[in-house]
């Protein structure tokens, strides 16, 4: 199946249904699942009744539609859904899967009554189905990192990618854009912004206080993982600057809650914003309800840290596998991941081994190679080299997204050698069964650790490469904590 990318097909299907809730739509390469995270946290802690959606989905459909931080129920989810699929057949307009799934959200959230809905952009911004949001719906656009991915659908360049996402911009609506790694984004945005009608806005920066030493001991019984970090941000919007401890790993967390900080604080001083919500949902924003949104966030696998509930290789009394979990699945997302290795990752006190746990998605014109080459070959933060072994695997295909397809580990076991020539490579058979894939590459992970720990040094397990081997991940974890139920 072919991704063709026209809003031609979900505007028939849209308009089949009434959508009136005030809505802030995302767009952008890396960051935009987070931004939506940290707005629907502080927005819910601050008594909105909210909705989120994000795609692709973690585990399960449900989970990429939520309501007040929940996923939709299945009963709602698929009374939506059959409404959404009858329309589409009454009037053949021949709708994708994910545009059935965008107006099924967006009849989900009407139903639901949120007082305000967070959407996040599937892919490009310019023709994605999240674009059919009507205007007077739309409170503020924003962009977050634009990077090179899909080049085949949105342009070879950042240029033409960041020109195709900040279409999104709606006219006489606020438009922020967040942090760019490429300074000529900021003027194509711009650009578009401002021949669409829409008002260009740049996130405040966010500042970090205290101590920014983030090393972990990889060998303490319990693993206590990394602080998170301490912020400060200033507005007009509020009378004294905001600190808060933002549980989110990485320094590009701290361009997402730049971004995600400044949505909240144009919600409360925008003229237009203003007349589109209700004052006492505003009023309940407040420098607390703020602090407080940002400090109960919580984002899986991006950047997050797993202990296995039991080890996975049967008979095994070794202490169970500790996990650094990321949806790594470009270069710009890969580079974030191997900073943030070199941040955490212990002095050169003892050899530090790793072992990577790697599956892609088959995405041209991106290469393994390119996506893993900020990776591999990792190096601590004094410049020591440190030793690896590899695993490579497929994923099991997402529901609903058959054009997804996984690299073949064949190929990302020459893609890896190819990076670090020295690695001791697991890699699963091309056509082999993908369910026990991941328990296989645990239980080898768990003699790499072993024999590392036995000859004195620490072992980092890195679990990366695309959002569905993460998803294969919680799912195995879930498997073992209660291994009757069926996930």
């Amino acid at each position: 199946m072919s991704i063709d990318l026209t809003l031609e097909r979900v505007r028939i299907l849209a308009s089949q249904f009434l959508y009136t809730r005030p809505s802030i739509h995302i767009a952008g390469t890396n960051g935009k699942g987070t931004v939506a995270c940290l707005l629907a946290s502080i927005l819910r802690t601050s008594s909105f009744n909210v909705g989120k959606f994000n795609s692709p989905h973690l585990i399960s459909t449900y989970d990429c539609i939520t309501i007040n931080d929940e996923p939709v129920t299945p009963e709602l989810y698929h009374e939506c859904r059959i409404r959404v699929e009858q329309a589409n057949e009454q009037i053949s307009a021949r709708a994708s899967s994910f545009e059935l799934l965008t107006v099924t959200a967006l009849l989900v959230f009407e139903r639901s009554a949120v007082d305000i809905a967070i959407v996040e952009v599937g892919m490009g911004g310019r023709l994605d189905a999240t674009n059919v949001i009507p205007d007077q719906c739309i409170l503020i656009s924003a962009l977050t990192a634009v990077d090179l991915d899909h080049q085949a659908f949105l342009g070879a360049t950042v240029d033409l990618i960041a020109r195709e996402k900040a279409a999104i911009a709606r006219r006489g609506k606020p438009f922020i854009l967040g942090h760019q790694k490429y300074s000529s984004v900021g003027s194509i945005a711009e650009e578009v912004v401002l021949q669409q009608g829409g008002t260009f806005m740049r996130s405040i920066p966010v500042k970090t206080v205290g101590d920014d030493d983030l090393s972990v001991s990889l060998s303490s019984v319990p693993f206590i993982p990394p602080r998170g970090q301490h912020t400060e941000f200033t507005s007009d919007a509020f009378g004294s600057p905001i600190r808060a401890i933002l549980p989110l790993h990485g320094t590009h967390q701290l361009h997402n809650l730049s971004l995600a900080l400044t949505i909240i604080s144009t919600l409360l001083t925008d003229s237009s914003c203003r007349g589109a919500l209700s004052p006492h949902l505003l009023h309940a924003i407040t420098a607390h309800t703020v602090r407080a949104g940002i400090e109960s966030a919580s984002w899986p696998g991006r950047l997050s840290f797993h202990t296995m509930p039991r080890p996975v290789t049967p008979g095994s009394t070794r202490n169970p596998l500790v996990l650094l979990v990321d949806g790594a699945h470009n270069p710009a997302s890969s580079e974030a991941l191997a900073s943030y290795i070199s941040l955490i990752t212990p002095s050169p006190s003892r050899t530090l081994h790793i072992t990577y746990i790697l599956a892609l998605s088959h995405s041209p014109p991106k290469t393994p190679q390119q996506t893993l080459f900020p990776l591999l070959p990792p190096r601590d933060r004094t410049g020591s080299p440190v030793t690896v072994s590899i695993a490579v695997l497929r994923f099991n295909p997402p529901d609903g997204m058959p054009w997804v397809q996984s690299v073949a580990p064949s190929k990302l076991r020459v893609a890896v050698l190819g990076l670090v020539t020295n690695a001791n490579v697991w890699a699963a058979e091309d056509d082999e069964p993908v369910d026990n894939q991941l328990q296989r590459a645990l239980e080898w992970t768990e003699l790499q650790a072993a024999q590392t720990q036995d000859e004195g040094g620490e072992h980092l397990t890195v679990l990366a490469g695309s959002l569905y081997l993460v998803a294969d991940f919680y799912r195995l974890v879930k498997q073992i904590e209660a291994p009757h139920l069926t996930i």
